[in-house]
């Protein structure tokens, strides 16, 4: 795990930086504040964090209190555990901290010990948050993002595709009459096709592409930076992918329909759903087992 050592002392912040990884610990350090700052906005910014009260620029509690706004902001964002290093061990500094939003705090000098002790409990607490934000995003059948959470992660990319001025396209896959599979060999096959399907939508995509269980037997596919042309291209491997070779011990033949649009820079979230639908009906209308546009 990833912790941020934000100290402006160098003995106490080398004597941290040491302690921490020999605990195990990827550490990052930050001499002040506004450095500190900085490394927590990141996109991948440690989920813990160990800050001194006192520091140039930002103090310790400051951070805190930007810290617990921009995730207020951010409704479904990661936590941060923060733990206060402070040479006030009076009860209302200690309540101040608390106050401010650290989670926790190590007066100085700091005992070795007890550093290890807390930083453990800091890193309890974010595994298990990070278990839960998991369990929150995504289906529990394929391990992909669910419904809400493909949503959000599209609006998102609309919004950097817009900011950016990049290409966005949006794909929506059904699977060929499922229902016959659930009908004739059980749900529980069904169950496992779904499980394979989403297993080679994924084989087919870029690390940074995003698929989700869009509903039943649908899924979105959200593809970064990628114009139209492309992205039928890619709907296309995927369609292949799922018809090359049977499902399961049953050896189930299927086929897949795919509709794909591209993100006109302009409309909202339901607007380009409604797009890739349309173009999914197209591809159905046509026989299935095709990509509309």
């Amino acid at each position: 795990m990833k912790v941020l050592v934000a100290e402006d002392d160098v003995t106490s912040r080398f004597m941290l930086k040491s302690l921490l990884e020999k605990w195990g610990y990827d550490v990052i350090t930050a001499s002040n504040g506004e450095e500190a700052w900085h490394i927590l906005r990141e996109e991948n910014a440690p989920k813990l964090a160990v800050v001194d009260w006192m520091m140039s620029g930002l103090e310790g509690p400051d951070i805190c209190k930007k810290l617990r706004v921009l995730e207020e902001e951010k409704k479904h964002s990661t936590y941060t555990y923060v733990i206060m290093l402070t040479v006030r061990d009076e009860k209302e500094n200690i309540l101040a901290g608390l106050e401010a939003g650290a989670d926790d705090y190590i007066t100085k000098p700091f005992d070795a010990q007890e550093l290890r002790l807390r930083v453990g409990v800091g890193k309890r607490i974010v595994d298990l948050q990070e278990a839960l934000r998991f369990y929150a995003d995504h289906d529990p059948l394929t391990g992909l993002l669910n419904r809400r959470a493909i949503f959000e992660r599209l609006d998102h990319e609309m919004a950097r595709s817009r900011r950016e001025n990049r290409a966005l396209s949006v794909a929506i896959l059904d699977v060929d009459h499922f229902k016959q599979v659930n009908d004739t060999y059980g749900h529980l096959a069904g169950d496992d096709v779904l499980r394979e399907t989403a297993l080679r939508i994924q084989d087919q995509l870029r690390k940074y592409d995003v698929v989700g269980r869009y509903g039943g037997e649908e899924f979105l596919i959200v593809l970064p930076g990628v114009a139209l042309g492309e992205a039928l291209k890619i709907a296309e491997r995927v369609r292949k992918n799922i018809v090359k070779t049977t499902f399961g011990e049953k050896e189930i033949l299927l086929s897949a329909s795919l509709g794909v649009a591209e993100y006109d820079k302009i409309s909202g979230v339901d607007e380009i759903i409604f797009a890739s639908d349309t173009a999914l009906y197209k591809a159905k209308k046509r026989g299935r087992n095709q990509v509309g546009a």
